[in-house]
């Protein structure tokens, strides 16, 4: 096949690949906080028990997770734009979507958190003249979380992978940053090879971070 590993150097990283890879992770970190913010308050609307708050965020849910990434992506990166009168910006799009995409999944993921806890507990906080919002956020929540978090931090890592479907309205990340440097060198395979070498360290790694961090809450438990 003829290839070539030659031209990668720290220029080229430094020069095409590091841009790239830090918008990446700057992606990957906002979405992240503000898709577990926003799922969390989806996640408790949906099983407040009054219609007029979980119908909406069920439908929400539903309708963000039977929509493929890509073109949830596009929607907002072409129709914003027309609605506000002014251009958003790949970036800024990218990091919008992203948030209310994952917000969705995070929900589900919160929502089966907060179920796990028994319900012995919340009706405890109630004894003691807690309200529900302090039995939530005292109680209920706190314990979602741990039994959550290697879930919430697993459909992270996969929100990393994602961040690669921002080459659609043509944002600078990590693979973008690969693609760029492939042209300018003339070896696109070379340098997609090695995109997908990077992606899988990055993700393998953090994977068994999250498998430590699981076996450490069991533990716990």
């Amino acid at each position: 096949m003829n290839l070539d590993f030659a031209f990668l150097s720290w220029e080229v990283v430094s020069g095409f690949v590091l841009k790239g890879l830090l918008f990446s992770i700057q992606l990957t970190l906002v979405a992240m906080v503000g898709g577990i913010l926003l799922g969390t308050l989806l996640a408790l609307m949906r099983l407040s028990g009054k219609a007029w708050l979980a119908a909406p965020a069920a439908a929400y849910v539903n309708t963000m997770r039977s929509i493929p990434l890509v073109m949830v992506i596009l929607w907002f990166f072409l129709l914003i734009p027309l609605m506000i009168g002014r251009p958003m910006g790949a970036e800024l799009s990218a990091m919008i979507t992203f948030t209310l995409f994952e917000a969705a999944y995070y929900s589900e993921i919160m929502r089966a958190g907060i179920q796990s806890v028994p319900k012995g507990q919340v009706y405890a906080g109630y004894a003691v003249g807690m309200n529900y919002r302090q039995t939530m956020q005292l109680i209920v929540l706190p314990q979602a979380f741990r039994n959550m978090l290697p879930v919430l931090l697993t459909q992270t890592i996969i929100l990393f992978q994602d961040t690669s479907l921002v080459y659609a309205i043509g944002a600078y990340d990590l693979l973008k940053g690969f693609e760029i440097a492939g042209k300018n060198f003339n070896r696109p395979v070379e340098t997609y090879l090695v995109a997908a070498v990077v992606y899988f360290v990055i993700c393998f790694g953090l994977s068994m971070l999250v498998r430590r961090l699981q076996q450490r809450i069991a533990i716990i438990r």
